[in-house]
């Protein structure tokens, strides 16, 4: 099984069943800048958690690595994972924390197998964070694709 890459847009998953989408948050509380606000345009649920969330009014410990998991639809649910920590380059390290990217997948491949749930992403840890896809990708076969859960990555259309 390898990862299918598709052009579109991740907020509208485009298959049947259940659904994860994935994004990476950072751990400062910042929400405003890049994928999430297409998320915002779709759904508010999954700001107001993660805002609630990093004002520790959620059981859930807020750190690197954790996955808030938001039911949107029915048949959706967006995992806010902690992968990156700020929001800027600092000394020259870009914010992306890939062990922490690591973890959340793995928690993320879980909850999928619990609910029967493929998983959708645009280029997780790529943009605002500095990541490069290489090395995302490289953990997105090792902790999901390897557990037998479906991934489909979007790319934005060309404008």
């Amino acid at each position: 099984m390898n990862i299918t890459y598709q052009v579109g847009d991740a907020t509208r998953p485009a298959s049947k069943g259940n659904k994860i989408i994935v994004h990476v948050c950072n751990d400062a509380g910042g929400w405003g800048k890049g994928f999430v606000m297409a998320l915002s345009r779709r759904w508010t649920g999954p700001e107001q958690r993660y805002r609630a969330w990093y004002r520790h009014e959620e059981v859930l410990a807020f750190s690197l690595g954790q996955v808030q998991f938001v039911q949107v639809e029915n048949d959706i649910w967006v995992a806010n994972l902690i992968g990156q920590h700020g929001m800027a380059v600092r000394d020259g390290v870009p914010p992306v924390r890939y062990e922490a990217i690591r973890a959340g997948l793995r928690l993320v491949a879980t909850k999928a197998k619990e609910l029967g749930a493929s998983v959708h992403m645009p280029r997780i840890g790529c943009g605002l964070a500095g990541g490069r896809w290489e090395d995302v990708e490289h953990i997105i076969h090792d902790e999901i694709i390897s557990a037998g859960v479906v991934v489909t990555v979007y790319d934005l259309p060309q404008r």
